[in-house]
């Protein structure tokens, strides 16, 4: 009877040792500051610290389940130890009105016995009826505005704008360089038959002045025969009248063969 006394009050010793160390569990931050943007999840991070020397078990609550996920939500610390939290807002539609969050949530922390693991962990324990003196500390969610971006997010409006300006200069390029080639060639057409029409020119000049020569030739052959009449005639002044009536009747049939 004396021992069961005893070990009653031994062990009641330590529960009352283990409730005074269960405050030795610290978070930070108080207060988790969403930078709020519509249709996307965004995550903070709460970090617990256990500076007691014993296994503290934790459990973290929130008043809209369905709008965070907490991951780890319970677990066990070991002593002189630290663990990260990560509290996930699911994405919203649209912003809370003057963005004013009313979330809270709730850390609750118990003794647990050396040596336990998540596994030896229930919700039960956590129950103000479980025998096990609970330790609550509060803290909620504070939506705050993004921070500037040194490049802000296009509307769609104004990305498919930009998409299609973007296709018009590329369109335009294209066409710009078509024409360059086109030009070019044209260029180049132009110089040849330009090389075509001067080739052509002066073939036709030398055609020309070949047949110009060959008239030239053909028509001086039968200018010495007329000239030696003439010279004849010229330089014989002193012939006899019937002499000279004859060479005038020569030339006279010369002119008309």
């Amino acid at each position: 009877m004396g021992e069961t006394i005893s070990a009653a009050a031994s062990s009641s010793a330590s529960k009352l040792k283990n409730q005074e160390d269960s405050f030795y569990l610290h978070m930070h931050p108080h207060e988790l500051h969403f930078p709020l943007e519509l249709k996307k999840n965004i995550s903070c991070c709460l970090q617990l610290s256990n500076k007691s020397d014993n296994y503290l078990a934790f459990k973290v609550k929130t008043t809209i389940p369905e709008k965070y996920c907490v991951r780890p939500n319970i677990g066990v610390m070991l002593p002189m130890s630290t663990c990260d939290i990560i509290v996930t807002m699911q994405a919203l539609e649209e912003a809370p009105p003057d963005m004013q969050c009313k979330d809270k949530f709730l850390l609750q922390s118990i003794v647990a016995r050396p040596g336990a693991t998540t596994k030896d962990i229930t919700s039960d324990m956590f129950y103000k009826d479980s025998g096990y003196e609970v330790k609550e500390s509060k803290f909620r969610a504070v939506c705050v505005a993004p921070p500037p971006s040194p490049n802000p997010p296009l509307s769609v409006h104004a990305s498919e704008s930009l998409d299609q300006e973007k296709k018009q200069i590329s369109e335009l390029t294209e066409e710009r360089d078509y024409l360059k080639k086109g030009n070019k060639r044209l260029q180049q057409a132009l110089a040849e038959l330009q090389i075509s029409k001067l080739t052509k020119e002066r073939n036709d000049v030398n055609e020309k002045n070949k047949k110009l020569e060959q008239e030239v030739h053909t028509k001086g052959q039968g200018h010495p025969k007329r000239n030696n009449h003439v010279l004849f005639f010229q330089f014989q002044p002193k012939l006899k009248r019937r002499h000279l009536l004859t060479s005038i009747a020569s030339i006279s049939f010369s002119f008309k063969a």
